[in-house]
């Protein structure tokens, strides 16, 4: 790892326990055990670093996207539907299943879970790339992967983005309740299951 790697780690953690404002330059330096100065070789402020913070997540999130072979919203390689059309409710558990593990038990979407949770009421800043990150682009994805659905006749018609909220807000409920509890993720998956199922018998179209 190198040091430029070390204070997004220190940082990450830091800002998880202290939160943003309560962590200063000279917390994160002497986590890494250099001087202020060297830090700011790496850094030009505390804000950077966070700003990098924010950018790894994100690639965090899109690797999950090739590792599970999920085509991604900005460029599909193939339209969203041809890939989820295929899935019957075991494939369609399976993933969601896999996505849910990883928000849940990731050392870095959780510790930024926590962040993003603490500095909601005194960092909008903060929160809002949160929401963007774990509400907005979600939700977006969802509904444009229903939209096809629905053009297609694999869903019943109606409002994608309502279909799509219906879709994701019980899981980011599940995530809000275990995100500190990731020892009961079995407890949570039969849930998740069980979800899964119902929007499934709700909305896809018999064959």
């Amino acid at each position: 790892m190198t040091t430029k790697e070390k204070i997004t780690e220190e940082a990450l953690t830091l800002f998880a326990e202290k939160g943003y404002k309560g962590t200063s330059v000279k917390n994160i330096a002497d986590a890494v055990g250099i001087k202020d100065a060297s830090l700011y070789n790496h850094f030009k402020s505390k804000q950077e670093i966070f700003d990098s913070i924010v950018e790894l997540i994100s690639k965090h999130i899109s690797e999950l996207s090739q590792t599970l072979g999920v085509p991604q919203y900005d460029k599909p390689d193939i339209p969203l539907s041809e890939f989820f059309i295929k899935l019957d409710l075991e494939g369609l558990k399976k993933i969601t299943r896999e996505s849910f593990l990883f928000y849940l038990t990731d050392s870095y979407i959780s510790r930024f879970w926590r962040i993003a949770h603490m500095e909601q009421y005194v960092n909008p800043e903060i929160y809002a790339m949160f929401r963007k990150i774990f509400m907005e682009d979600a939700i977006s994805y969802q509904e444009k992967l229903f939209m096809e659905m629905m053009e297609q006749g694999v869903f019943y018609p109606g409002d994608a983005r309502a279909t799509a909220i219906s879709f994701y807000s019980p899981i980011y409920l599940l995530l809000s309740m275990y995100s500190n509890q990731p020892e009961r993720k079995e407890e949570a998956l039969e849930m998740l299951d069980r979800q899964v199922e119902e929007f499934f018998r709700i909305y896809r179209k018999k064959d």
